[in-house]
């Protein structure tokens, strides 16, 4: 019994001496030494090659996710209206990614179309003006109409706006105070109910009504 004792403390005291001399050795361990190689690996998440290739042929562009954040708006207006491509200029002379028209670009100070065409931070800058003068022009029935619901759409300040970027102020006033009866369309059949139904929810209270707006 008392040799078993002594065993059981020897080997105790042997495992202790161990733990000490790897905590205070200065010796790093190198991870190169080490290697999965051969061995069977169980993943969780199974490698889809077929899909990757797929991906990499298609040229795809990815970019985050950006959600119902103002970025989020402003970046789902411009791929409806030209795919995010500044240079586009459509068969009705709309120019830029957020298809301008040119009197809409004089109401905010723009008068030189190849300089707008050519300068992507001017027609960015354009986008938030024309938005702050039309929220301007709005501001009473955006306080009216938000969470109204006409023709079956919640009525949204994201809508509205949206909405008025594509037929203008005065086509959006319509279209509320008539409660939906008069719908404007453009020249391609996109219709004010249209933008006020795809474009509602998002946050847009990064736009301070504003008069004046100018994006020069």
């Amino acid at each position: 019994m008392v040799k078993n004792i002594a065993s059981y403390f020897t080997l105790g005291l042997t495992i202790c001496m161990l733990l000490c001399v790897s905590f205070t050795s200065d010796e790093t361990v190198d991870l190169s030494k080490y290697s999965t190689k051969g061995l069977d690996l169980n993943y969780t998440v199974s490698p889809d090659v077929a899909k990757d290739r797929d991906l990499i042929a298609s040229n795809e562009v990815f970019s985050p996710y950006l959600g119902k954040s103002f970025v989020g708006f402003k970046e789902a207006v411009a791929f409806k209206e030209s795919r995010g491509d500044y240079a586009c200029v459509n068969t009705f002379g709309y120019l830029g990614k957020y298809q301008f028209g040119k009197e809409t670009l004089k109401l905010i100070g723009i008068n030189n179309l190849n300089e707008f065409l050519n300068d992507p931070k001017l027609q960015e800058k354009a986008f938030i003006a024309n938005a702050e003068r039309n929220k301007w022009i709005l501001r009473r029935d955006i306080r009216n109409f938000v969470g109204k619901r006409i023709n079956g759409v919640v009525v949204t300040e994201s809508g509205i706006l949206a909405a008025a970027h594509l037929a203008g102020p005065g086509s959006v006033k319509k279209y509320l105070r008539s409660y939906g009866l008069n719908n404007f369309a453009d020249g391609f059949g996109t219709t004010v109910y249209t933008y006020m139904k795809r474009f509602s929810g998002y946050d847009t209270s990064f736009i301070k009504p504003n008069k004046k707006a100018k994006a020069m």
